[in-house]
C-alpha cells in the first residue's frame, strides 16, 4: 500500500511538472505578425488601415480582431456608422461612411508595453526617474496616420512631470 501511494505521487508530481514546461520554450512560442496596410473593399471606395508595429500583445490582439471584424451590411440607413472595440488595457473606435468606407480610428490603451527606442530615450533624458503611468494614442483617417504618441508620467522621489514621446524615441514635449 506504501509503495502504490509513493508511485501515485511520484506520477502525480510528473505530470504536474510536465504540463506546466508545455509549450513554453522558444521554439512552440508564436509571435503574431500584422500587414502592414489592410485594405478592404466597400463598394466601389476601398477602406485603409495602417496597423501600428506596437510590442504589446494586448495592442496586437485587439488590432487583429479589428481587421478581422466583418462590417457586413450593418452600415446601411447611417450616414456613419461608429464600431468600438475593447480590449484589455483599450478601446479602438472605427468610423464607416454610409458607403461603409473606414474614415477614421482612434486607438487608446494604458499602460503598454513601451517600444525599447522610447524607455532608452527617456531613461537617458531623465536618468534616476521611473515611468509609473504611460497612455497610448494612435489615429489615422482615410488611410493616414494622424496622431502616433505616448502620455508618460516620470516620477523621482516627490516630483512628477508628463512627457509626450512618438514611437522612435523622439521626446515631442515635455508637459509640465
Amino acid at each position: 500500500m506504501k509503495t502504490v501511494f509513493i508511485m501515485v505521487l511520484i506520477f502525480g508530481i510528473h505530470l504536474s511538472s510536465f504540463s506546466q514546461s508545455e509549450g513554453n520554450d522558444e521554439k512552440t512560442m508564436k509571435s503574431v505578425e500584422l500587414p502592414e496596410i489592410v485594405i478592404k473593399n466597400a463598394g466601389k471606395d476601398f477602406s485603409y488601415y495602417l496597423p501600428d508595429k506596437n510590442p504589446d500583445p494586448s495592442v496586437k490582439k485587439l488590432q487583429s480582431d479589428f481587421i478581422a471584424y466583418n462590417l457586413g451590411k450593418d452600415y446601411e440607413g447611417y450616414d456613419n456608422f461608429l464600431v468600438i472595440l475593447e480590449g484589455e488595457k483599450g478601446i479602438l473606435t472605427a468610423t464607416y461612411d454610409s458607403n461603409g468606407k473606414l474614415t477614421s480610428v482612434v486607438e487608446k490603451y494604458n499602460n503598454t508595453q513601451l517600444p525599447i527606442p522610447v524607455i532608452y530615450s527617456v531613461y537617458k533624458a531623465y536618468p534616476g526617474w521611473q515611468i509609473v503611468n504611460d497612455k497610448y494614442l494612435y489615429s489615422q483617417e482615410n488611410g493616414d496616420i494622424k496622431k502616433k504618441e505616448y502620455n508618460l508620467k516620470l516620477k523621482k522621489e516627490n516630483e512628477v512631470i508628463k512627457l509626450k514621446v512618438n514611437p522612435k524615441g523622439e521626446i515631442i514635449a515635455n508637459a509640465d
